[in-house]
């Protein structure tokens, strides 16, 4: 087959999906009886793809569940303004959790409070879940058998990381109001059409009152259910 009908191919594959493909996935779209690209093919055709995005809009990324399309962050100014919602915020307090547990994992719920040296969030916990970034991967072998905390694949894709070892080491993190904005920047619209996640309802995420937060948003209820939880450790 044509390395260009497989080029044309694998960047139709990838606008349609709506997630990352891995390359096995993209070879099995080629049915019995075609030519079957090998994946020394599909790997040339992902490059040129690359290669062509070079001075385009959008580029083209390899994360953890394989490769995907998506708008380029610096379009994030213009891009943004498809959407009338005001960014979803998250806390500091949320931030710090999921720090924790992406670089201690597996860590339980007590660990991350001896840690912060405050009690965490029941909203923050339920947050990170519904929002798919961690899971529970096991339970400490302890009295009560507490569950341990792990981040998940979603985690990886969203940050656009291939694994944990991607990660920034802790000197290179930069403090939480740089990494919000950087949030900010991965809500909807930010990866091609079908790939994009709709806002966190209020009621699903904790939000961030600062100076400039809309005076209309419902944040009360999550914010109050916060300043309860977040209680210093005796």
């Amino acid at each position: 087959m044509n390395p260009d009908i497989i080029k044309k191919v694998v960047e139709a594959a990838l606008l349609a999906a709506g997630q990352p493909l891995k390359i096995e996935r993209i070879m099995g779209l080629f049915a019995e009886g075609e030519f079957q690209p090998e994946k020394k093919d599909i790997r040339e055709a992902l490059d040129a793809i690359s290669e062509d995005c070079k001075d385009r809009g959008i580029e083209l990324r390899e994360v953890a569940s394989g490769f995907r399309l998506q708008v380029r962050e610096d379009m994030a100014p213009w891009i943004s303004r498809l959407w009338e919602e005001r960014p979803q915020r998250y806390t500091r307090a949320l931030l710090e959790t999921l720090a924790l547990v992406a670089y201690r994992q597996p860590v339980t719920r007590g660990e991350i409070e001896d840690v912060r040296g405050v009690a965490v969030s029941s909203n923050i916990i339920k947050t990170l879940t519904e929002r798919e970034w961690i899971k529970v991967i096991g339970h400490r072998d302890v009295p009560g058998k507490p569950a341990m905390y792990g981040t998940t694949r979603e985690f990886l894709d969203y940050f656009n990381l291939k694994s944990l070892d991607e990660l920034p080491s802790l000197t290179e993190l930069r403090d939480f109001e740089s990494i919000n904005a950087e949030l900010d920047l991965q809500l909807p619209g930010m990866e091609m059409a079908g790939e994009a996640d709709a806002p966190l309802a209020a009621a699903e995420a904790d939000t961030e009152a600062d100076a400039d937060a809309d005076p209309q948003a419902d944040t009360g209820a999550e914010e109050a259910h916060e300043q309860e939880d977040e209680q210093p450790l005796q």
